[in-house]
């Protein structure tokens, strides 16, 4: 699937696995990068799901989900904001970090590498 806009979050899903886990994940990662300004409103569920064309229920499990993060507040009558609490993106930011730490370290261990070898790639790598 292309990517789609909305609201200032850009989506791009894969047919394939679990929508409701790559809408979460997809808001959680432009929240931690800073893509999205604390305290900005989101799209609505409905809207939101007309325009990634998926099932309201699919927007409603990952927004309840971020909900419980506290990546975002739903306000009734107004709709669904993006914390103000800096302190919470970089919470999430870190667990996404160890998230990723972890798998990267579990792929290596698959392979065979070792600690000391591991830690010399990560050394070599390009971050630029």
């Amino acid at each position: 699937m292309d990517a789609v806009e909305v609201g200032g979050l850009r989506f791009r899903l894969d047919l394939t696995k679990p929508l409701y886990e790559q809408v979460l994940q997809q808001i959680r990662y432009a929240v931690a990068r800073g893509e999205i300004t604390l305290g900005t409103k989101i799209p609505s569920v409905r809207e939101l799901a007309q325009q990634l064309r998926i099932n309201p229920n699919t927007v409603m499990r990952a927004y309840q989900e971020l909900e419980r993060d506290g990546l975002v507040e739903t306000r009734r009558g107004q709709g669904t904001f993006i914390t103000s609490s800096a302190e919470t993106v970089e919470q999430v930011k870190k667990v996404l970090a160890a998230e990723a730490v972890q798998s990267f370290v579990d792929s290596l261990k698959a392979l065979g590498i070792d600690r000391k070898t591991a830690q010399m790639l990560v050394e070599e790598a390009e971050w630029e």
